[in-house]
């Protein structure tokens, strides 16, 4: 009995995965796809949409919490339980309508995370297949502490399916994920810590924006960071859980009733058997070229979060990349190169935080000539009639151009604004010309003119 043969494998059904499946399939290719997980991959199960149903509950306790005594005589109380009960009608349909798609569209579907046996040929379900291209889109998954205590820490899979809120908290890691989920939990009064290894939160992004949310964390939320700190174990105790660090040379340690990790997300590949494939990886993923194409095997391409290529992990970078991905597979003799334009990306914090472009030290390396213009703007109209008292942007832009090189938001509505950013960016227009525009007001949009 011969193997069974693909002309396409794909790896991982998230945004990327589904998409190059759909693509192909839509070209009259055989195609097969596999998960270890439930069919539909991180951002509609277990990340991005779930997580904006928390955050978007609490968007309406904060505004009715800032608003008492300017109209609102008493917020409003909460429940968990339905709360809870309401994010799982956008996420418990998702895997079952997922593999109804893919079963009608005659696509092949396995339950198990592949391994290469070599460079065409897989192991899955104890079966053998062979395909003459394989695609892996498996994305990021939480990274381990290697830490003696370690399985004492749940995930951000773990919190939005937490049955009832703990009293008391410990977040390890001040990333993206952590904040978000520190501040829903700390809105609903959970008491909060924060352990970060490095001196502030979101290093990654504007450091003064980081500041201003540091601050809104500390005196609105009563979060307590630690910062420099490097967790060393986690201890199970009677009732709560002891998270003992070395900061500064010496030893701390912080008691709760529930301990997170969120010290960040890696490439999902170690069950891949990557070696065997002669595919090349890195820390950052699937070593691709610009065409998103494994470089050491020439019938593997990678795309989405667990590609080691410039675009950012995020749900629209993963769905741009399955395109060119797609195409490439099916254009051969006009290979695609994948191309990265402004990637903005948001913290669904309260403020919210948001970027896009570079920052000033990234704009200072490549030699930039640039001035930057930062304020606090909570005397402006939009942040004074919700009264928020944290509102700033800070807007780098080229002195040869005119053009805005980088854009960071904190605001409520940052996550829309920074999308007209992007626009003015891609669409390489000079600031006094958006200056000259006539856009609705009173809006948050309308303040974008004030920002350039």
């Amino acid at each position: 009995m011969g193997f069974k043969h693909f002309d396409v494998f794909i790896i991982g059904t998230g945004t990327a995965g589904k998409r190059v499946a759909y693509a192909c399939i839509d070209a009259g290719l055989k195609v097969a796809i596999a998960d270890n997980r439930e069919y539909g991959g991180t951002c509609a199960n277990r990340g991005c949409d779930p997580k904006k149903v928390l955050t978007g509950f609490t968007e309406i306790l904060d505004r009715t919490k800032k608003m008492e005594g300017k109209g609102i005589t008493r917020g409003p109380g909460f429940s968990w339980e339905d709360l809870m009960k309401f994010k799982n009608t956008f996420v418990d349909a998702v895997p079952a309508a997922t593999e109804k798609k893919l079963k009608k569209l005659g696509i092949e579907m396995y339950h198990q995370s592949p391994k290469f046996l070599d460079e065409n040929t897989l192991s899955v379900e104890g079966k053998t297949v062979t395909a003459d291209k394989i695609v892996i889109a498996t994305g990021h998954k939480p990274m381990e502490l290697r830490i003696p205590g370690r399985n004492h820490a749940l995930y951000s899979d773990d919190f939005l399916n937490l049955e009832k809120l703990p009293e008391s908290m410990i977040f390890i890691g001040a990333g993206y994920i952590g904040m978000e989920f520190a501040h829903v939990a700390a809105r609903l009064g959970v008491k909060v810590t924060m352990i970060e290894m490095s001196d502030r939160i979101l290093n990654t992004f504007d450091e003064d924006m980081g500041k201003y949310l540091q601050q809104v964390s500390e005196e609105e939320l009563g979060i307590n960071f630690i910062f420099n700190a490097e967790v060393t174990e986690i201890e199970k105790l009677r009732k709560n859980f002891r998270v003992t660090a070395i900061q500064d040379g010496k030893e701390v340690s912080v008691k709760a009733e529930m301990v997170l990790n969120t010290a960040g997300r890696v490439p999902s590949i170690d069950d891949l058997d990557l070696e065997k494939g002669n595919v090349e990886f890195s820390r950052k993923g699937i070593v691709v070229n610009e065409y998103l194409q494994s470089p050491s095997n020439k019938n593997v391409y990678a795309c989405g979060d667990v590609s080691a290529s410039e675009g950012l992990p995020l749900t629209p970078l993963s769905s741009q990349e399955a395109r060119v991905v797609a195409a490439n597979l099916l254009n051969k003799d006009k290979p695609e190169k994948a191309h990265y334009p402004p990637q903005p990306t948001v913290v669904f914090t309260l403020p919210k935080l948001a970027s896009v472009g570079l920052l000033e030290e990234e704009a200072r390396k490549q030699g930039y000539d640039f001035k930057v213009k930062h304020k606090l703007a909570t005397d402006w109209f939009n942040a004074k009639h919700i009264n928020e008292k944290v509102y700033a942007y800070k807007t780098l832009i080229d002195n040869k151009t005119g053009q805005v090189i980088g854009a960071h938001l904190i605001g409520p509505e940052a996550s829309e604004v920074i999308n007209m950013f992007v626009m003015v960016m891609c669409g390489k227009l000079n600031c006094q010309d958006v200056k000259k525009m006539i856009f609705a007001y009173p809006t948050w949009g309308n303040d974008i003119k004030g920002m350039l």
